[in-house]
């Protein structure tokens, strides 16, 4: 489901807007606000309410973590280091989520460009570039041809 914003929260910063990878968060040029400017075409990442310093921006929660009649609040805790996600459901219990929010300094990751181009070997591969190395293990698990004719076992 989409986000969506309670306007008496929003103060207009625009983190949002920056960092909305669909690009349908705008704000509003009458009342300074954020809005959704096409809640269809949300991709459900949740940048926006990670984003937000005012704790304006919600979602609707999927129904396999939360049922119908619920609610769903988010609340970014830069201080902790966390996003805590409240549910509330219709009979008044109430579940609480909480997700370390990744922090590395600016510059700190290296880009595409920084690696070397890959190998033949490395294209005819099953791993994706920079694997196993950026998953920091030895190894990644792979099949067989032989493995891929049986299917699934």
């Amino acid at each position: 489901m989409p986000t969506f914003v309670y306007m008496t929260r929003c103060d207009g910063c625009g983190h949002c807007v920056d960092i909305c990878p669909s690009d349908i968060m705008h704000i509003d040029p009458t009342y300074r606000r954020a809005i959704n400017i096409e809640p269809n075409m949300c991709w459900e990442c949740y940048a926006c309410v990670k984003a937000c310093p005012q704790n304006a921006i919600d979602c609707r929660g999927y129904s396999d973590f939360a049922p119908m009649g619920h609610s769903v609040r988010v609340l970014r805790e830069e201080e902790k280091a966390t996003i805590s996600w409240k549910l509330i459901f219709r009979d008044g219990r109430e579940k609480n989520f909480v997700s370390p929010i990744r922090t590395t300094p600016w510059g700190s990751i290296k880009s595409a460009s920084d690696y070397a181009p890959p190998t033949k070997e490395a294209m005819n591969s099953q791993e994706l570039a920079h694997e196993p190395d950026g998953l920091n293990i030895d190894k990644l698990p792979a099949l067989t041809p032989d493995q891929l004719k049986l299917g699934v076992v």
